[in-house]
């Protein structure tokens, strides 16, 4: 998967013209924090897509949500004065290592044992899902009375029951390692230990206080699923 191109100058920004320039420094916006500041002011906002011509809500909302990560990227960087081996930028471009779990052996186990039931476990098709096209594959407890399918004869697919599950010690863990956390606002990010927690932003969180989430997320040493 490409990496994400850093925003370093407005060129750097999708969808960018040359010609907005020009236009950018008549509302007295020459740099990427000017250009987010404007963004975040309705009124500054509408003068921008006014403006600029071939950009409107859809794509100011994109650059604002890039702006933002890069600004927070750069703030925690800042921060940090000793950064921990896994967690290092060494110099400007760097790769960023992602905050690690500490976990027992039991767990590390229970992990890997995880991953092994899942690579070996059978896909669980529907009854006479070959037969039929309109049924689809999607899985169905076969209820038959003559069913050979429910009654485990041989040559019939597999169907599901309780041992093709994983273990129950890590029945919640990301694959990471973490455990997740859903929250809504920057509160809820209260009493997560960074250490065996993560946090998951809920699906109907809007853009600002995401941002204002994965900010404080950043800051407290969190490590964010779907930033």
């Amino acid at each position: 998967m490409a990496r994400k191109k850093e925003i370093k100058e407005l060129g750097d920004l999708p969808y960018y013209r040359d010609e907005y320039t020009a236009q950018l420094e008549k509302l007295e916006v020459t740099t990427p924090a000017e250009l987010l500041q404007a963004l975040q002011d309705a009124p500054k906002r509408k003068e921008i897509i006014d403006a600029l011509d071939g950009v409107g809500d859809k794509i100011a909302d994109h650059w604002e949500e890039l702006l933002a990560t890069a600004e927070t990227a750069v703030a925690v960087a800042e921060k940090a004065e000793v950064v921990e081996s896994d967690a290092a930028v060494v110099e400007e471009g760097a790769y960023v290592v992602k905050f690690k779990p500490e976990l027992s052996a039991e767990v590390k186990e229970m992990l890997a044992y995880r991953e092994y039931c899942n690579d070996h476990r059978p896909e669980f098709k529907r009854q006479e899902w070959f037969r039929y096209a309109k049924l689809g594959t999607k899985w169905r407890k076969p209820r038959g009375m003559h069913s050979k399918m429910r009654r485990h004869y041989k040559y019939r697919p597999t169907i599901v029951s309780i041992g093709f599950r994983g273990p129950a010690l890590v029945r919640d863990y990301h694959p990471s390692g973490f455990k997740e956390v859903m929250v809504h606002n920057v509160k809820e990010l209260t009493g997560i230990d960074p250490k065996t927690q993560c946090v998951r932003i809920g699906g109907t969180v809007g853009r600002k206080k995401r941002t204002d989430i994965i900010a404080n997320a950043d800051a407290a040493g969190l490590r964010v699923l779907n930033r």
